[in-house]
């Protein structure tokens, strides 16, 4: 079952390589294959010093198994964010300087 992903969109730039090119709309599937649900995610370019929105704000929860769609377009030309995760269980992972100019999905496992 595929849940959309909503809340803060985060923007990108969809560049050749590390080149950052102008601010654009970046979609990727988020895949948990964790047997945990995900509760938050945050994400902001690694440039920054703090975390935007919870993204998943609107459906709340991406159950352990399910995936869903997420969009970032916050209006930066960055392309290497910092996720961060947040688990039912309270642990987080922080996943530095992902480069969401060539990610097609991210998959949560344990």
């Amino acid at each position: 079952m595929t849940i959309k992903i909503l809340g803060a969109i985060a923007a990108l730039s969809l560049g050749l390589g590390m080149l950052p090119a102008a601010a654009q709309t970046v979609e990727f599937t988020l895949i948990n294959n964790s047997s945990q649900s995900l509760h938050f995610f945050f994400t902001t370019p690694s440039n920054e010093n703090s975390w935007g929105e919870d993204l998943l704000e609107q459906t709340g929860t991406l159950e352990a198994g399910y995936e869903g769609t997420v969009t970032i377009g916050d209006g930066s030309d960055q392309c290497l964010y910092d996720f961060r995760f947040i688990m039912e269980s309270g642990d987080e992972l922080v996943e530095p300087a992902v480069d969401i100019c060539t990610l097609d999905s991210y998959t949560l496992s344990d």
